[in-house]
Formats: C-alpha cells, structure tokens, sequence
C-alpha cells in the first residue's frame, strides 16, 4: 500500500533496474513505462528522462488493473509503426550471452517468447510443446499444467500486436490477457517459442519469498564475480551511449557507497 514493489530494493538497486537493464542489453533505447497515476511522479524521479543513460524514457498511466495486453493500447501512440518488446516490471533475467539473443531478434513476421522450466508452472503461463518441440498449446496459470514450461515475461511482437490487443475480448477477470494475445499469434502461425538456456537465470518478484531469493541471488553473484548484474550506467557505458566522462559524472552521485566506487572504477578503465 506505501510504494510500488517495483520501487524496493532487489539487493543494491530498485526493481525496476532489472527489466529495464534487459531491454537495454537488447539494444532497446526507446522505452515506455507504464505504471499508476499514484506511483507515477515516484518512478520520474527516480529514472528522470534517460538522457543520462543515452536512452529515452517516457511514462504512461494504467487507470485500472485490466491485464497486461491493455500496455499496447495504451502505448499505442509511442509505438507507432514500430516492432515492439514488453517485458513485465517484475521480473529478473540474467545470464551469459542474453543481451547477444535477445538484440537478434529484429524484423519479426508474428511474435516470439520464451519457455523456463519450472517447478511450480501453475502460477504461470505454460507452453505445451509437441512431440517435434513444436507448440501445441498455451495455457494461463492452468490448475493442471500440461508441462512444466512457465511464459517469463518477456515478449516480442510485430506491430500487428496492438490491433490484436484492442480487438482481444476481455477475460472473466475484466482483463486483456497476454496469454489471449499470444493464444492469436498461435492460431495464426506466427509464434515463435524459445526455450531460455540451463545458464540463463529467470526470477519472478511475485511473492515475498521469491524477492529475499532475488536480492539473495545478486549478492551473490555479485560478490563472487565482482560484477553487477543490470547496472544501467555500466550497460549505457559499455554500449557506447554515454562515454567515460559522463559515467565518471553519475559516479559522484554515489560517491559515499560501493555503487559509486564501482562505477568510478569502470570509467578509469580498472574493472
């Protein structure tokens, strides 16, 4: 009830850091918010316009809870003509080579998403594949999970993707599921389903637990290789939209903490 969850602290930045890290390491500069008319001022303040990272935030408004599909209608006018990617503000995507998969997916004809294995697939989307590994069906948290393979949340579309959201009849919750959406691009032929690698890492912030496990994972990744996981200047830095005097300038806004130390060593080239 006092802030949004995406505004806690997943061990040394906030939540939000973590998707907005992976469109980044995707090569994605344009980058539309949506969040509460209460929350929205906070989420300002904290990521300003992205001038700073070399990157363009903008921010809309979600009046009411009515499913994440309603993000292309209300971004509709941001994403113009434009491919898009929606990744939900709540969940954590790490591992080696990431950022390489994910800027390969460019000039789509349909949609692509992934498949994670999972021990608990009922709190999820799940994809059924085939016998061939191709997809049979899509579910949205079943009661009976016909595999074990969770939808993360993280999706990429053609443009075609915002007039299937306006015309997708609203579920019994009142909602435009993206499980409906990704359900036409299915019946279409258009779907692509990747199944993330055994290396890469996908976190879901839905419970309490699973945010102490998060902040627990970073420390510990963190610690042991003495690298960052979705540090927005290093990724800025390291694509080349902001150069080493301006790292060296965002360093001195956290010159009292490890953030700070961190982001100076970067910009002197010692890390």
């Amino acid at each position: 009830m006092g802030v949004s969850k995406q505004l806690l602290p997943i061990y040394d930045k906030p939540l939000i850091h973590y998707p907005i890290g992976t469109l980044m390491l995707a090569g994605i500069r344009d980058i539309f918010i949506i969040t509460t008319p209460e929350e929205a001022p906070a989420f300002k303040r904290l990521l300003g316009d992205g001038s700073s990272l070399g990157v363009n935030f903008q921010f809309g408004i979600q009046l009411e809870p009515r499913g994440i599909g309603e993000a292309f209608q209300i971004a509709e006018e941001f994403i113009g003509e434009d491919e898009v990617a929606l990744i939900l503000g709540d969940n954590i995507f790490h591992g080696h080579g990431l950022g390489t998969q994910l800027k390969e997916i460019r000039n789509l004809k349909g949609a692509q998403i992934f498949a994670y294995s999972v021990t608990d697939p009922e709190r999820y989307g799940v994809v059924e594949f085939d016998e061939l590994g191709s997809v049979k069906s899509i579910y949205e948290k079943p009661q009976q999970p016909k595999s074990n393979y969770a939808i993360p949340g993280l999706y990429f579309y053609d443009n075609d993707v915002i007039n299937i959201a306006k015309n997708c009849p609203q579920s019994v919750r009142g909602e435009v599921e993206i499980t409906s959406i990704n359900q036409s691009y299915l019946e279409a032929g258009t779907l692509i389903v990747k199944i993330l690698p055994r290396g890469t890492m996908w976190l879901d912030t839905g419970t309490v637990e699973s945010l102490n496990a998060a902040s627990n994972y970073v420390k510990i990744i963190e610690d042991r290789q003495g690298n960052k996981i979705s540090c927005l200047e290093e990724i800025a830095w390291r694509t080349h939209w902001i150069n080493n005097s301006q790292l060296k300038t965002i360093s001195r806004m956290y010159n009292t903490n490890d953030y700070g130390r961190y982001l100076l060593k970067l910009s002197e080239n010692q890390l």
